[in-house]
């Protein structure tokens, strides 16, 4: 599953790089494609998981542990913010793409292949109350926050989140939406979902360059030191802190080190949050993760054993 997952991932995302240097596409086609992420396939998504949440409180660890590691992410972010004087843009993006990891379409079948079977269940509580709630609450503040030319009052902050198409999917998948519907409803929503991933590669691919400016190469490798090396290894201490028993221990650890979320790419950039920069480091994210994720598996195994 996992080398399923990368082969996709990879395949989409060079299949963009191709089509953007043969341009026949245009120019607006990567824009186009994350707007129906955006409206159609992430709502989809959120309508089939969000009512299938359930929680046991032995798991208070494995939740907590994103929304830790996004304060110390943030305040990090912000620090350079200052040191590196960050546009306003690539501050949001940072924000996204450092807070949010790839913690289902890669997660999953990461952890599965590098963990096994039992560890699959840690990875989907850390995804689905983390990951995917700071996606619904923090991402939105950030793209609110940050998208536009100049910063937003707090009306127009509230405006644009309650604009924003998949939090009244959540709304409805909190509330009337059954956690078994009807199976033409629960299809049609899957292949929905299912088109999520190769059109937001799709899209990086479009978006992505092998060469970007120089001002822009700071936080790109800021970007990618914090969400692959600064992050896990925080949430190594926090497993510590919370005396995590093996596999929830592996598994709280290496869902922290997924490279950024694909998803809140496809956000970042249809909110116009640093195009190349977003998409490079989702791509050279993604690449590097191929070496960083077997690494901690490693050094997780003998940490544990």
């Amino acid at each position: 599953m996992a080398v399923d997952a990368f082969a996709l991932i990879l395949a989409m995302l060079a299949l963009g790089m191709l089509f953007a240097r043969l341009e026949v596409l245009p120019e607006s086609a990567a824009e186009t494609l994350n707007r129906v992420v955006l409206y159609v396939c992430l709502p989809a998504a959120v309508l089939i998981y969000v009512p299938r949440l359930r929680f046991d409180p032995s798991l208070v660890g494995v939740a907590v542990t994103p929304w830790l590691l996004a304060v110390a992410s943030t305040a990090l972010v912000l620090a350079l913010t200052r040191v590196l004087r960050l546009r306003r843009d690539e501050t949001g993006a940072l924000l996204l793409l450092t807070v949010l990891g790839n913690s289902s379409f890669i997660g999953f079948p990461m952890v599965r292949a590098l963990l096994g079977d039992e560890a699959l269940p840690y990875a989907v509580v850390y995804d689905q109350f983390g990951t995917f709630v700071l996606l619904s609450t923090f991402g939105l503040y950030v793209l609110a926050r940050y998208s536009g030319d100049a910063p937003p009052g707090m009306r127009e902050i509230v405006a644009r989140i309650v604009r924003f198409p998949p939090l009244w999917a959540l709304v409805v998948g909190l509330t009337v939406m059954p956690e078994q519907p009807p199976t033409w409803i629960a299809g049609g929503l899957q292949k929905l979902a299912d088109a999520l991933l190769p059109l937001v590669m799709l899209a990086v691919g479009l978006s992505i360059r092998l060469r970007l400016p120089r001002d822009e190469l700071r936080p790109l490798a800021a970007g990618l030191v914090i969400k692959l090396v600064v992050m896990p290894a925080c949430a190594l201490l926090l497993s510590l802190a919370f005396r995590m028993p093996s596999p929830m221990f592996e598994a709280n650890v290496l869902e922290s080190a997924m490279p950024s979320m694909i998803t809140a790419a496809a956000l970042a950039i249809s909110h116009g949050l640093a195009p190349r920069l977003v998409a490079a480091l989702v791509g050279y994210g993604i690449v590097l993760s191929l070496a960083t994720l077997p690494a901690w598996a490693w050094l997780l195994e003998r940490l544990s054993g």
